[in-house]
């Protein structure tokens, strides 16, 4: 499925656990202490400074750029981390998340109540997942460096859908299907 952000209501009805998305537009980097940043702006009553609605947050770190590219190897980070504040960013408009690993069941049935999706990018593969970056440049929290919230311009970036807004669950249904059954005695 390609898809062009901002990402629609219509885009994440159409996403389902198991499919890979390959998105195109702007999308914006976050970690754990960005997160925080944000969450902290909501609790002081302010307005959060980046409009969520339709956007995508990667969770990533990226590395320095080497000379003519726009970004280092960009892979994901361990989404668990998020859990603590993907709620809040969600009832301000966040559906889209891309990280690595499973989530809290907690996070899973907020997500699926805020009709939210998480994706899934491949973990070691950052060196190939930058060459999707096509512009790169910091817009929030400098201080933070490689935490910093970056834009990207992306293009064809692979992701693939793990838990959806129909309850699907990539890593359950997986597991399921490889499990045996246990032996009669």
């Amino acid at each position: 499925m390609n898809v062009k952000t901002p990402i629609t209501e219509k885009d994440i009805y159409n996403m389902h656990a198991g499919e890979i998305v390959y998105i195109s537009g702007i999308i914006y980097t976050g970690r754990d202490a960005a997160h925080k940043r944000l969450v902290e702006t909501l609790d002081r009553g302010e307005k959060l400074p980046l409009d969520f609605n339709g956007q995508v947050i990667y969770y990533v770190g990226p590395t320095p750029a080497k000379p003519g590219r726009p970004i280092g190897s960009c892979g994901p980070t361990s989404s668990y981390r998020m859990d603590a504040y993907s709620t809040r960013l969600m009832k301000e408009g966040l559906k889209v998340m891309i990280g690595k690993g499973d989530r809290s069941d907690a996070f899973i049935q907020d997500m699926i109540k805020e009709k939210g999706v998480y994706l899934q990018a491949v973990g070691g593969a950052g060196a190939l997942l930058s060459r999707k970056v096509k512009t790169s440049e910091v817009v929030l929290y400098h201080d933070l460096g490689a935490e910093a919230i970056y834009k990207l311009e992306v293009e064809d970036f692979p992701a693939i859908v793990t838990y959806d807004i129909h309850g699907g669950n990539l890593i359950v249904d997986e597991v399921k299907k490889y499990q045996t059954k246990p032996l009669e005695q």
